[in-house]
């Protein structure tokens, strides 16, 4: 066998095979993220639980792929950039999937029915984001558009900036109006769990900004 062929042994037969496995999964938390979007905004109970329970449906297709993209990453010796940045951008995406799904999931438990402002902004903070890492993510396949990449990222940045804002006006309004201290736990933990979510979302850009920097 020549040098040649035992080479090409390794080269996986797509080089490309990672990029539409991220792209799926950014797409996916979009998804989950129009769907928390529109289960804050909703004032029926019955539509809400059936919105919840497609969140969780939702976040176990983005294990599933985040899950392929660790076994892909093991079973190609060549990748199309660090091994380490596309194991981190896959944990980054999803973990933005957990914690959308945890705040829905403490939403449902809990059983809150009255969403206020923070919650609803949160959300719709959560969806820009997340947009803005699917336009990112579908640029990496060839990085020639890395203003674009870098747009998005600075966006990315931007939303995160206001989510903490949101989360530090809607945790001090629970402390000055709240009387109910169950409530007030309840409040707090949702609304944690929707802003580290614009967290994770700025995990990715930073792992992508590291990407451009690599190899740009």
């Amino acid at each position: 066998m020549s040098l040649n062929s035992i080479f090409q042994y390794f080269v996986p037969k797509d080089k490309k095979i990672f990029f539409p496995l991220f792209e799926q999964a950014a797409s996916n938390v979009v998804t989950m993220a129009t769907v928390l979007v529109e289960a804050v905004n909703s004032n029926n109970p019955g539509t809400r639980e059936e919105l919840f329970k497609q969140i969780d449906k939702l976040e176990n297709k983005g294990d599933e792929l985040t899950h392929q993209i660790y076994l892909e990453l093991g079973k190609n010796f060549i990748t199309p950039f660090d091994r380490e940045d596309i194991h981190a951008l896959a944990t980054a995406i999803d973990d933005v999937a957990d914690y959308i799904q945890g705040a829905a999931n403490r939403m449902s438990l809990y059983k809150i029915d009255d969403f206020n402002e923070h919650i609803r902004k949160l959300s719709d903070l959560i969806l820009q984001a997340s947009i803005d890492l699917e336009k990112a993510v579908r640029e990496l396949k060839d990085l020639r558009n890395v203003r674009n990449i870098a747009d998005s990222c600075i966006r990315i940045n931007s939303v995160e900036n206001q989510a903490d804002y949101v989360f530090d006006r809607a945790v001090a309004d629970l402390f000055l109006y709240e009387k109910d201290a169950i409530r007030l736990i309840k409040y707090k933990e949702i609304l944690a769990a929707l802003e580290t979510a614009t967290d994770m979302c700025e995990d990715a850009a930073n792992v992508m900004e590291s990407i451009l920097v690599k190899n740009a």
